[in-house]
Order: structure tokens, then C-alpha cells, then sequence
């Protein structure tokens, strides 16, 4: 059984990234491990200026302390007046860490907008998977979307900014989606499923040839 590592310690990522490949790993004979499971991989600095420089880096790193194959992402909120900001910035926006976190990167955004119109409050998130193996090479997807940004926090549902964006198509925002729905169009989900074909090209045959022995 081929193990990959996840790249990533948030707790939130990993659940999301355990049910949008859940299916993929059980057809593939996957075996996914975050990279808790490996104390001496320091934390990769996420010093890329885009998102998929950044995930690139994470991928790289892991894969090459650990000797498997990695996968890591980078996401985050881009607002169109703001000029794609806060962009990578998005964890950090407000420039504080800890519990309360969303909570201050949401009032900053909402404080920055507060007289920008509805009409041109078009926002979307945006998410860059790499997938890294230990000699190297490096395949990345991109997923995205789109949606306008409330003028107040709605929902229990996800983490960081989805309590402000509201999907197009609709008038929810994405913290109001079930955890089913929002894999099913978010970001992220899009980005892993895109990168899921890469898997099954480099996997699909060693997992075959498995099962047939």
C-alpha cells in the first residue's frame, strides 16, 4: 500500500481533504497520513507570492523529508475591488494568530469594505494542489469559487472567511452549506478533485497490479 502524506496541520483542512478523497484513496489503495506522523519535518515557510508557488513549496519540502509523495494546498479569499487581496495574506490578514483569528480577519475585511456597494462586492476563493513525489516532480490544480461578500457573518458551518461568502447561484453563504455541499463546490474540492487524476495516473496502475496478484 502506497502511503502519501498530507501536507498540512490544520485540523479543518485535513477533515475536508479526508472526505473529498475518501473514495479516491479506497480505489486507489491509498494510505493517507498528515504529516504529524513525522515530529522532524519542520513547518515550511510560506514564503511563495501565489498560491500554487506555495503549495509547490510545501509538497516539495514534505516529500523530500519524509521520502513519500506529499500533497499540500494553498487557498485563500480574493476580492476583486481589493485586487485580488487579501490573496496569500488571507490567514493572516489582520495580522494576528491564535483562537480568534477568523474572527479578526473577517471584522478587518468587512471594515475595509463597508462602503463598497453590493454590485461590486464580487469576491471568490481560489485553491492551488500540488501534488510532490520524492524525486521531484510536482503536478498542480487549481479550484476556484465564486461568489460576492456579505455584510455580516452567516453560518456555523467551515472556518476563515465562509461566513462572508455568499456562492453564486444562490443566497447562502458557504458556512451555511453541509459539509456534503461544500465539498461538492468549494475550492478546495475542486482543486483535489482535479488532482485526483494525477493520482489515479500515477497510482492507478501500481493499484492494479496489486489487486492482481
Amino acid at each position: 500500500m502506497t502511503r502519501v502524506v498530507l501536507a498540512t496541520r490544520n485540523a479543518h483542512k485535513v477533515e475536508e481533504l479526508d472526505a473529498i478523497l475518501r473514495d479516491l484513496v479506497g480505489e486507489l489503495g491509498l494510505e493517507v497520513v498528515g504529516v504529524t506522523a513525522f515530529p522532524d519535518v519542520e513547518d515550511v515557510v510560506e514564503s511563495g507570492v501565489t498560491f500554487a508557488e506555495n503549495a509547490t513549496l510545501k509538497a516539495v519540502t514534505v516529500a523530500r523529508e519524509t521520502g513519500l509523495p506529499a500533497i499540500a494546498d494553498d487557498s485563500g479569499l480574493a476580492v476583486d475591488v481589493l485586487g485580488g487581496c487579501p490573496g496569500v495574506f488571507s490567514a493572516r490578514w489582520s495580522g494576528t494568530s491564535g483562537a480568534d483569528k477568523d474572527r479578526r480577519n473577517n471584522e478587518l475585511l468587512l471594515a475595509q469594505l463597508s462602503d463598497v456597494p453590493d454590485e461590486h462586492r464580487a469576491a471568490g476563493f481560489v485553491c492551488a494542489a500540488a501534488l510532490a513525489l520524492p524525486d521531484g516532480s510536482v503536478r498542480v490544480r487549481e479550484g476556484r469559487i465564486p461568489g460576492r461578500l456579505g455584510r455580516e457573518p452567516r453560518g456555523s458551518g467551515g472556518f476563515g472567511y465562509d461566513p462572508l461568502l455568499i456562492v453564486d447561484g444562490g443566497d447562502r453563504t458557504l458556512a451555511e452549506f453541509s459539509p456534503e455541499e461544500k465539498n461538492a463546490v468549494s475550492h478546495r474540492g475542486n482543486a483535489f478533485r482535479a488532482l485526483a487524476e494525477d493520482l489515479r495516473e500515477l497510482f492507478g496502475a501500481d493499484a492494479s497490479r496489486e489487486g492482481g496478484r
